[in-house]
């Protein structure tokens, strides 16, 4: 699942919020629940934490630590069973004074499933899971493979995501007594051969229909990937979508780490390329049709308030407190919202005129 924009906002604000408040010692409690885990368990945890805690030195930290823990216990125990996607929790004493007393909790029902368990009290809230998802991940599609073994995941962000695995009939290099070493070179081939037909199925049946797969990473010893890509296994739609072929030293989940990592340069080429094509069009459009386009601060923010814009694109150059105005008057009308670096040519022309641009999605004349 890719989360849509409006998801992602959400999650930036709460984050926002949550980012304000320090503990003055280790007394911010944060809790996640994994997708499926038993909530029950996890409120356990929590009354065993509030023993220990009770072992603390200093009073004051003592009673922060044990009340966000009972606030926390008593907010856990609203949910009859863990959400689908798991739970995010976090409490805390948020006051800004000495020896008084503001504890509260916050929840999130993330979007996505997480399977990550933690508990943890520290100065500030843990937001890490949080940070990861709100980015706006590019999706792209994994597969490692060797004669034996094949797995397909898909790469979101810097998360992957484990979608199937399979394992070939190839028999071992060692042939079974009587056996002609042609004939057993022959059934080599065939299981091989079917082996490779089964991944190319698997892949068209994961990848092909998914409108936001921006390429396929493919790893493997050099030899096999080779006979796959070259021997006809993958469909034509398929084979334009592959963008790296990486010769690889395992399979499973080894191998999708290590694909991930021989594949950093092409993933940030990626990433490169789609922010100079929207650039492209936006500078093509502002030569050959200048009504289509806006830029500068206060002529994009008038043309979003009117909701004529389809595409604003935002430098990183912004501040935080600009960026988050565009953003919230995007989502009213559905607006895509673009962070374009400044590292490329485009992102600093970008930059040089005045730092927002929108793309509309009619013509816009001045007297309109």
């Amino acid at each position: 699942m890719v989360l849509t924009y409006k998801q992602r906002f959400e999650i930036k604000k709460f984050v926002k919020e949550l980012e304000r408040y320090r503990g003055r010692h280790t007394e911010l409690v944060s809790v996640y629940v994994p997708a499926g885990y038993d909530l029950n368990k996890v409120v356990q945890q929590m009354a065993d934490e509030q023993g220990t805690a009770s072992n603390i030195k200093s009073s004051s930290t003592r009673k922060n630590v044990t009340d966000a823990l009972e606030r926390m216990i008593q907010h856990l125990r609203l949910y009859k069973r863990t959400p689908p996607n798991g739970l995010l929790a976090f409490s805390g004493n948020i006051s800004d004074r000495e020896g008084v007393s503001d504890v509260r909790v916050w929840s999130l029902e993330p979007p996505v499933p997480i399977n990550q368990r933690l508990y943890r009290c520290d100065k500030e809230f843990v937001l890490d899971i949080l940070k990861d998802m709100m980015a706006e991940a590019n999706t792209y599609g994994m597969v490692v493979m060797d004669r034996r073994d094949a797995t397909l995941a898909l790469l979101r962000g810097k998360t992957i995501i484990p979608l199937v695995s399979t394992h070939s009939q190839v028999p071992g290099k060692f042939r079974a007594g009587g056996q002609s070493a042609a004939r057993f070179g022959r059934l080599r081939e065939e299981a091989a051969k079917d082996h490779f037909r089964k991944v190319a199925d698997y892949m068209k049946d994961q990848f092909l229909m998914m409108k936001e797969l921006k390429g396929i990473l493919i790893g493997g010893p050099s030899v096999t990937t080779n006979d796959f890509m070259q021997k006809g296994h993958l469909t034509g739609d398929l084979m334009k979508k592959v963008i790296a072929v990486r010769d690889l030293s395992y399979t499973g989940d080894f191998g999708l780490q290590e694909l991930l990592e021989r594949s950093a340069d092409v993933l940030a080429s990626e990433e490169v390329a789609q922010e100079k094509e929207l650039m492209n069009q936006f500078l093509r459009l502002l030569g050959t049709n200048e009504y289509k386009v806006s830029y500068g601060k206060a002529e994009v923010m008038k043309n979003l308030s009117k909701g004529v814009v389809d595409k604003v694109l935002l430098s990183e150059s912004l501040e935080d407190d600009e960026i988050e105005k565009f953003e919230e008057e995007a989502l009213k009308f559905s607006t895509e919202v673009k962070m374009i670096s400044t590292e490329t040519r485009e992102g600093q022309q970008l930059r040089d005129l005045g730092k927002v641009a929108a793309i509309l999605r009619y013509e816009v004349h001045p007297d309109s």
